[in-house]
């Protein structure tokens, strides 16, 4: 899963957003490092709505312009809750190969 899709998913946990919406909460959620520009995102959720991760939600008119919400359906949360402990497995294996490289056991050969 890519990193724009992971933080699309985890912002859409808390329930149905419009397309502004998504990119100014995965910005706010990824502490800035992700950007999603307008066509991007609505490539990714292409993506998503096709693997049905997404679906659309409902569309509604906005001071002249039609806004189309979409939501996490069940296997979208799956997914992110698969994708998040893939992550943590990962993170988790890393730091401890940090940590053996800051203490080594002296490899003492008699």
């Amino acid at each position: 899963m890519t990193e724009p899709a992971f933080f699309i998913l985890t912002v859409l946990l808390a329930g149905p957003r419009h397309g502004y919406g998504i990119v100014t909460d995965v910005a706010d959620a990824s502490e800035g490092r992700v950007r999603l520009k307008i066509g991007s995102l609505y490539g990714a959720l292409d993506r998503l709505v096709g693997e049905g991760l997404v679906e659309p939600d409902r569309e509604e008119v906005w001071q002249g312009r039609l806004r189309r919400y979409y939501r996490l359906t069940e296997p979208g949360r799956h997914a992110l809750a698969a994708e998040a402990e893939r992550l943590a497995a990962n993170a988790r294996i890393a730091s401890t190969r940090l940590r053996e490289q800051r203490n080594p056991i002296a490899d003492v050969t008699p």
